[in-house]
């Protein structure tokens, strides 16, 4: 992490209830060319068909302009390109695709609010962070599931849930901790920055597009306010055994002592997901006995246990966790 934002973070990790008033000038050229560097030289165009090879031909020189227009204020996202691609259940899964600088203005923006956040989140939460993986939170799954006298399950995943984020109460939450009404701008400026589809330019009025590099910070901030926080407060405060959850994106497992637990959870989160226009996903999502539901051992294609094991395997193919802004250290918190 660079100095100036370990600075950041150390005052986020020191008071909670900070909320930052002066984060963009974190975003300078050298910020943007981390992002840069980040960015795959295979990485698709977005609407203005510009490319890495392209745009680093010059490249100290037009990320120093886009750095001005991003402090003047006069920087525009464009709409993301809607591609589509295959599912591994079937059918296709639609992606956003950004142009080259948007990528480069998220990536550095992402980096300065995961200095925050990151010390926020809470330690089952395990999609897209720095330093985690899928195969981190399949072991501690199965760490929980073994040691903690699981008896029943609910696999659970939360129906289209990036197409579906309220961008209002998104804003709200960032808010929470940010403060600089220019970076409040930006996020609010990609949310609504539409979606190019052929020659079809489409208004979003809901979701944070999937393949923006913002997109999974955005939903991870999202689902510690609606989901996290408040399922370490209810097996806190109303559950009769032992809870353990880990949460991977938008698909989480939940594991309980008592059924009545299992059941009453399954309720309660249905309410609470409602609370922010969000549902659970029916026919992915599951309650059952501990003893007929997968463990590590078998199940591959079982609920958001499968889709970890898939993304695990994915992970594990490439050699590397992608979406890492920069790795971190220090004591991880149990399921």
């Amino acid at each position: 992490m660079p100095p100036n934002l370990m600075r950041v973070n150390e005052a986020a990790r020191r008071d909670k209830r900070t909320r930052f008033t002066a984060l963009l000038h974190h975003v300078d050229v050298a910020a943007l060319e981390r992002a840069f560097r980040r960015v795959k030289r295979s990485a698709a165009p977005g609407v203005d068909g510009e490319t890495v090879k392209s745009y680093e031909g010059d490249l100290q020189e037009r990320l120093r302009k886009l750095c001005d227009r991003v402090h003047r204020g006069s920087y525009r996202p464009k709409p993301v390109r809607r591609v589509y691609i295959p599912k591994a259940g079937g059918g296709q899964r639609p992606i956003g695709v950004p142009t080259l600088e948007d990528k480069v203005v998220q990536g550095a923006v992402a980096e300065v609010l995961s200095a925050i956040y990151e010390v926020d989140f809470l330690g089952f939460s395990y999609g897209f962070r720095p330093g985690r993986h899928p195969h981190g939170a399949l072991q501690a799954l199965h760490t929980g599931l073994m040691t903690q006298y699981v008896n029943w399950v609910l696999d659970a995943d939360i129906r289209s849930f990036f197409d579906s984020v309220d961008h209002e109460w998104l804003l709200r939450m960032v808010a929470l901790r940010v403060a600089d009404r220019r970076l409040l701008r930006l996020i609010q400026q990609w949310l609504r920055a539409g979606v190019m589809e052929g020659l079809e330019w489409r208004e979003t009025l809901e979701g944070t597009p999937q393949g923006a590099g913002i997109s999974p910070l955005l939903a991870n901030i999202f689902l510690h306010y609606a989901l996290d926080l408040w399922v370490q407060q209810w097996r806190r405060q109303r559950a009769r055994g032992r809870v353990i959850i880990v949460r991977y994106a938008d698909d989480f497992v939940m594991g309980f002592q008592y059924e009545a637990d299992a059941q009453q959870m399954k309720a309660a989160v249905t309410e609470r997901l409602a609370q922010f226009r969000l549902a659970l996903q029916r026919d992915k999502t599951s309650s059952s006995s501990a003893n007929s539901w997968p463990n590590a051992d078998g199940g591959a294609t079982h609920g958001a246990w499968g889709r970890l094991r898939f993304s695990a395997s994915r992970s594990t193919a490439r050699g590397v966790e992608t979406g890492a802004l920069w790795s971190s250290g220090g004591p991880r918190e149990s399921a």
